[in-house]
């Protein structure tokens, strides 16, 4: 679904602000892969994101998604395939505009193959939403004329997951949607992405910096440090690891220890 080769970025080229973020990157996601993401900070992990999604060109390589060449595609005619959430619960929605609102743009973009923009939204496209918003379990389908500014961070990281997914992406892009939130509402909308990634069979990448978080969720693990890939596991060998296991493995192919204050105090309080 999703192939990444060789892809290499560089910003501010020949200044003393120079900085290669992404180092001659290759990753292969199989349809329906769920691959967790962790790393510090600097590592690459949110510019990879912004190469997915077209934010810039890359300097060199080539992105295909579904077996179609993106590399050059512009960002807004990306955004029709991927789905995209952030770390911050104010991104991805329009906190002026009710929720009804907010979900009719985002069920037009993504339905640019049977209605155009300016489309009307019919009785039967609110009712989807209703039942879109009922398994949400939040009561946010009786409050479709409120403006999204007034929910909860959780609710809005919920809202924006459902805007993102129901028209089924090719890829999910999850860039630490939970770290956020309270504990307890991070559980409950992590709960909620297992659920819907499950039910839609989608395509993930989701960037955590709980390293508990990124051998349990999903079916496959990936860390990276300056810029590259350094570890990829799944399978059987990814189902016996452990957190000391990836800080031991991140030592020896990095050549350092993780320092990310973090990062290590997701494994010490979960452990």
């Amino acid at each position: 679904m999703l192939q990444i080769d060789h892809v290499t970025k560089t910003f501010n080229p020949g200044t003393v602000n120079e900085k290669t973020a992404l180092r001659n990157v290759s990753l292969n996601l199989k349809r329906g892969d769920f691959a967790t993401i962790v790393g510090s900070n600097g590592a690459g992990k949110s510019t990879l994101f912004n190469a997915i999604t077209g934010a810039f060109f890359t300097d060199s390589g080539r992105i295909y998604l579904d077996g179609e060449d993106i590399t050059f595609k512009k960002e807004h005619l990306r955004s029709r395939d991927i789905g995209h959430l952030f770390q911050d619960p104010l991104m991805g929605t329009a906190p002026h505009m009710t929720i009804e609102e907010n979900m009719s743009l985002a069920y037009l973009k993504a339905s640019y193959h049977r209605k155009s923009l300016f489309s009307s939204i019919t009785k039967k496209d609110k009712a989807f939403f209703r039942s879109k918003l009922s398994q949400l379990h939040m009561g946010l389908e009786d409050r479709m004329d409120n403006p999204v500014g007034l929910l909860s961070g959780g609710q809005r990281q919920a809202l924006t997951l459902v805007m993102a997914t129901m028209v089924t992406p090719k890829i999910l892009l999850l860039d630490e949607h939970t770290a956020a939130l309270d504990p307890a509402t991070a559980e409950k909308v992590l709960d909620l992405t297992k659920r819907v990634v499950a039910e839609n069979h989608l395509t993930c990448l989701m960037v955590t910096h709980n390293m508990h978080q990124a051998l349990d969720v999903g079916n496959r693990t990936l860390m990276m440090y300056n810029g590259t890939i350094i570890l990829d596991k799944e399978g059987e060998e990814r189902s016996h690891m452990t957190v000391d296991d990836l800080l031991e493995q991140f030592s020896i192919q990095a050549g350092k220890e993780l320092d990310n204050d973090r990062i290590l105090l997701s494994g010490k309080v979960e452990g």
